[in-house]
């Protein structure tokens, strides 16, 4: 970005599904039969992450997720420019190191300069795996980042990561597992240039005061979307975990998205990380319009929130 050059934020979504996407691969469920089909009411998903920039050429992948090729082949913005080897993707920000979040770390390994960032606890245990050192650590540093920390990864674009309730990835998972853990395992980030800022958290056990009060101070919200209902796993016979045994906030109930977030009527508020399972994929249903009535918006991939 040159001196005269103001920054604006700008936001890709490039996958807007949990983990699996829609349709899953090995699921015949309500949605994802729809989506099988090619009903028009289902859009296809790929699994979560976001793009950010302050200028529409470098971006900031937050999270990399494994479907990361698909959704490169998928939008421009992010294809190599130029002759040669080149890649707009600068950077990448890991929330957590779910398998859907980091795997598509893997698609970067062809020698191509960028960073990624993290805090301590997730780079270590992507740093503990060697399958990762196939993006090679003499190219792509690893940067290291505490929790309320202000940063810059990009020019013009500054970034700030906070805990937010969650708990260690799936793959990772012993014994009894705290759902609602706050460290440095489970992140949010607040992102801001030009003046506009946007919040990322695609998993969230729980809404805290800290979480309230950077909503109130955002444009736009990209906010854990998973499941509908705390027990809609169960009810279509998809498996026994609730949404919150998985780590997430349901969307609708008591205690629910739509309640805890109610109060966040000036902020854009965007669902994303919507599992295949989840009504408010299927355009028209009751449970998107009782979403869209409570002022949120359903993210699809391909979307893009100037905030």
């Amino acid at each position: 970005m040159s001196p005269t050059d103001t920054p604006a934020l700008r936001s890709l979504v490039l996958g807007s599904g949990g983990g699996g996407g829609v349709p899953q691969w090995n699921c015949n469920c309500r949605v994802c039969r729809l989506a099988w089909d090619g009903d028009p009411r289902v859009k296809r998903r790929t699994q979560s992450s976001l793009a950010v920039s302050a200028d529409g050429e470098s971006w900031l992948l937050l999270n990399a997720s494994i479907d990361l090729r698909e959704q490169i082949l998928a939008r421009p913005a992010m294809q190599p420019k130029g002759q040669g080897r080149h890649s707009p993707i600068a950077a990448a920000l890991l929330t957590n190191t779910d398998v859907d979040h980091a795997a598509g770390l893997l698609a970067l390994r062809e020698r191509q300069p960028f960073t990624i960032w993290g805090t301590r606890a997730t780079l270590d245990t992507i740093g503990a795996n060697r399958i990762f050192d196939v993006v090679g650590r003499d190219i792509v540093p690893r940067r290291a980042v505490r929790l309320g920390e202000r940063f810059e990864p990009l020019p013009g674009l500054t970034l700030e990561l906070f805990a937010v309730p969650g708990k260690v990835p799936l793959w990772l998972e012993e014994g009894e597992v705290k759902t609602d853990e706050i460290g440095e395992g489970t992140v949010g980030v607040a992102v801001e240039a030009g003046g506009r800022r946007l919040v990322y958290a695609p998993g969230c056990a729980h809404v805290t005061d800290d979480l309230h009060a950077r909503i109130a101070g955002a444009h736009a919200l990209f906010f854990d979307g998973t499941l509908f209902t705390d027990d809609e796993m169960k009810r279509a016979g998809l498996g026994d975990k609730t949404s919150r045994r998985m780590g997430h906030q349901p969307v609708s109930g008591p205690g629910g998205t739509l309640e805890t977030l109610s109060g966040h009527a000036g902020v854009r508020r965007i669902l994303i990380h919507i599992n295949n399972s989840n009504p408010i994929l299927i355009e028209g249903s009751p449970e998107e319009q009782q979403v869209k009535a409570a002022g949120w918006e359903v993210a699809y991939d391909g979307m893009e929130v100037r905030p």
